[in-house]
């Protein structure tokens, strides 16, 4: 399974973790939902570069013209409500994909707030048999609902190739991809590895619940 860490290159992408990180520049929900839009972007160009081509003949108003044009069929798949933005970042790039949403949520079973159980309630998908899937959620965390979306993801068919796409993974999440995804079809891009997660799963140091950065606080 191969992993791509942007942390580790040089980078427009670390200007924006440098931003998003940045507890007093969180407090702009716009400017933190653009950034995590801007990330989905440039790992869409990166697993662009990943795909099939074939050319194709386009004519244009002197002539015709010979163009290299991705033969995969991809579909993005999203996890509700942090990856919003992202998958908007990723239909900028992948403009003609077919679109899959899956509404995942934890759900904390202990009054400390450290047993964590995932749950899925809704599923709306393309079929996806022999297409590229990319499955794009900000957090990889403990990786519980990156593994159920795309579990429910294959009751509507086995794709060729699946791309985990997410802003910060921890070591725990990608260990668990690993376990549960096809090693020689997945490969797992991230504008950062941290650390690891504390005591209530989050991913530190993070920068929080990005649902919640984005989109305001839940009750």
């Amino acid at each position: 399974m191969k992993i791509t860490d942007f942390s580790r290159t040089n980078s427009i992408i670390n200007q924006y973790m440098s931003e998003m990180r940045d507890k007093d520049y969180q407090h702009n929900r716009l400017l933190f939902r653009n950034n995590i839009m801007r990330i989905g972007e440039l790992e869409a160009y990166e697993i662009s570069k990943t795909l099939s081509y074939e050319e194709r003949e386009v004519r244009t108003p002197l002539g015709t013209a010979m163009v290299s044009v991705p033969a995969d069929k991809v579909v993005l798949a999203t996890i509700f409500r942090a990856g919003l933005p992202f998958h908007s970042g990723f239909l900028n790039i992948f403009d003609h994909a077919g679109n899959a949403f899956v509404s995942a949520y934890r759900e904390y079973t202990d009054r400390s707030h450290t047993d964590v159980s995932i749950h899925v309630e809704y599923l709306a998908t393309p079929d996806i048999d022999g297409k590229t899937l990319i499955i794009a959620d900000p957090m990889l965390a403990t990786g519980g609902s990156m593994e159920l979306a795309y579990k429910a993801l294959l009751t509507k068919g086995t794709p060729k190739n699946v791309h985990v796409a997410c802003v910060i993974a921890a070591p725990e999440g990608i260990d668990h991809i690993r376990k549960t995804f096809p090693d020689d079809r997945t490969t797992i891009w991230c504008a950062a590895i941290d650390p690891g997660l504390n005591e209530h799963k989050y991913i530190v140091p993070g920068f929080g619940d990005a649902g919640d950065l984005c989109y305001g606080e839940k009750i």
